[in-house]
């Protein structure tokens, strides 16, 4: 089950990055409900991330947790930002990927 809970801390992160990112495109009234939506995402990924670690360990669980977001992370920007794709990048996100999914693979 703790598995399920960071990856979804995992995906929260990835919200609230995603909000930084919308939050530097606009302006006013909007940059401020961006904001709260990133206050928001962090906090759930911070209360998620902590459960998860109560009994996975930690190097393994916020490696798991970066992990997911930085690759959810650029796939939003490629996505959404229109951040430039090029073979290395994907080919490092599917190295990290790779890497995630060792990690899962190794711990107990």
């Amino acid at each position: 089950m703790n598995w399920i809970i960071l990856i979804i801390a995992g995906l929260f992160e990835v919200a609230f990055a995603s909000c930084l990112g919308k939050m530097k495109e606009t302006t006013g009234t909007i940059m401020y409900l961006w904001f709260t939506g990133f206050l928001v995402s962090l906090t759930v990924s911070m209360l998620l991330l902590m459960k998860a670690t109560q009994t996975l360990p930690i190097g393994t669980a916020y490696a798991v947790w970066t992990g997911i977001g930085a690759v959810g992370t650029v796939l939003m920007g490629i996505l959404f930002f229109k951040d430039p794709v090029s073979f290395w990048r994907i080919f490092f996100i599917v190295t990290l990927v790779g890497s995630v999914i060792g990690l899962k693979a190794v711990s107990h």
